[in-house]
């Protein structure tokens, strides 16, 4: 076990807490608008999403790592690539993480009474290992955008939404594709970051079926769609959640160097400015709602 929590203490990484907490601050936006508050609740819930979090970045190195397709990696060292930890330890510490998100996860539940959720947390679980786990992965088919989007988006921030106020409104949509857009877009930068490496050893992420210019229109993209998804929280509940575009202006640098046709380790750097307006979107929305 020893050796398990050295790995995961070991394999962490900067991004990883700005992405478990900002779908949490966005889905704890929707209900304070209304005044409705419950920040036990929305720790907890920061601890499933950090979880998570960890877990699926363990599983990507340990799945990666055994297939082969970490061996020219451009990014950051992966431990089971790089042989800095056993393929058995990067697997412990992925279902170690799990685990922990899972345990708080139905403690949330057992407090606010959403059973049902217990699917739903599975599902994230299931989602996360299979991304890169298992026989057919899908994040080697090009849907990893989509799982990003769709768990570390929508169901995180309606999740916290939910089990804070009880209710999932409209709006609170238009706060989770902002984050999610955003979420998807770290991935964007990450995987045009390990483009050729990717074709290379059969790896099909989304940037190598869409290529190198059409995978930075599609990282412009989805920083216009949080933009606009950020106006639509802000006319549904209050104009002071336009604050969040400031937090969006962090991503100005990523966007600049995305265009300019930053390639390889020059891309590195995007993917904190990414993480980090992520982040600020969700504080700006939450401040915003506390303000209006």
């Amino acid at each position: 076990m020893s050796a398990t929590i050295s790995t995961w203490v070991a394999g962490a990484r900067p991004r990883t807490l700005p992405a478990a907490l900002a779908p949490v601050l966005a889905g704890a936006s929707v209900p304070l608008v209304d005044g409705v508050t419950d920040w036990a609740i929305a720790f907890l819930c920061f601890v499933v999403a950090l979880g998570l979090q960890v877990g699926v970045n363990y599983a990507n190195d340990y799945s990666d790592g055994v297939r082969g397709t970490d061996d020219q990696r451009v990014g950051p060292t992966r431990l089971t690539a790089s042989g800095l930890a056993s393929p058995k330890a990067v697997k412990r510490a992925a279902f170690l993480s799990f685990a922990v998100s899972a345990l708080v996860g139905v403690l949330v539940v057992a407090l606010t009474g959403h059973w049902w959720m217990l699917a739903v947390g599975a599902a994230c679980i299931i989602a996360a290992w299979y991304y890169t786990g298992g026989s057919t992965p899908y994040g080697y088919l090009g849907l990893g955008e989509v799982f990003v989007f769709v768990f570390f988006g929508l169901v995180a921030v309606a999740g916290t939404t939910l089990v804070i106020g009880d209710d999932v409104p409209a709006v609170t949509w238009a706060a989770a594709t902002a984050i999610g857009a955003l979420a998807s877009a770290l991935l964007v930068v990450n995987n045009l970051r390990d483009l050729e490496q990717d074709a290379a050893v059969g790896k099909r992420t989304l940037a190598t079926r869409l290529g190198d210019a059409g995978t930075r229109r599609f990282f412009v993209a989805l920083l216009a769609v949080t933009a606009v998804s950020v106006v639509l929280f802000a006319w549904g509940t209050t104009w002071w959640a336009l604050l969040a575009l400031v937090g969006l202006a962090l991503a100005a640098p990523a966007a600049r160097r995305m265009l300019a046709g930053a390639r390889g380790p020059d891309l590195i750097p995007m993917l904190q400015s990414t993480s980090m307006a992520e982040l600020g979107v969700a504080a700006g929305m939450l401040v915003g709602a506390g303000l209006g």
